[in-house]
């Protein structure tokens, strides 16, 4: 039987909102992608050229420390991976998680919250992290109704 996780970064609680209702639609694991240090407002603060954001996305190197890892990432044939789009990409701290299993073979599904930004620049990076993965098309998802489109992708 086919195992799915929801693996998300939320830095406002939005796309945390958005991957607790699809989790419950579906039932899936869920795994939050935590900062070993927590960012601060202060941090987050993208009007501000040297916030720790501002200097992470300005720098592609740049892997924030994740708090905890997955445990038995080998369980899961399905990968959804949910974040914030943060300077048209995904934050850094979602490629140290890509970088940081392996997904050959596992069917890899992005999702996004967003204000203004689409998902397209976020999926083609992603792709990028994890090339072995069987990359599904992703989703913008902003308000309700994540839960029944988790329903419909993972049908198809």
């Amino acid at each position: 039987m086919s195992k799915t996780l929801i693996a998300y970064f939320s830095a406002s609680g939005v796309t945390a909102q958005a991957a607790k209702e699809m989790a419950d639609a579906v039932g899936a694991d869920l795994y939050e992608i935590r900062p070993e240090q927590p960012y601060t407002s202060a941090d987050l603060d993208w009007m501000d050229k040297n916030s720790r954001s501002t200097l992470e996305m300005n720098d592609p190197a740049s892997r924030p420390a994740i708090a905890e890892p997955v445990q038995d990432m080998g369980q899961y044939d399905t990968v959804l991976v949910g974040f914030p789009i943060w300077w048209y990409v995904e934050p850094r701290i979602v490629d140290t998680f890509l970088e940081s299993y392996d997904f050959s073979g596992k069917t890899m599904i992005a999702f996004a919250t967003s204000g203004g930004s689409g998902i397209g620049k976020a999926e083609k990076s992603m792709q990028a992290h994890c090339p072995k993965a069987n990359w599904k098309s992703g989703q913008l998802l902003n308000g309700s109704g994540a839960g029944d489109w988790a329903k419909r992708i993972l049908k198809g």
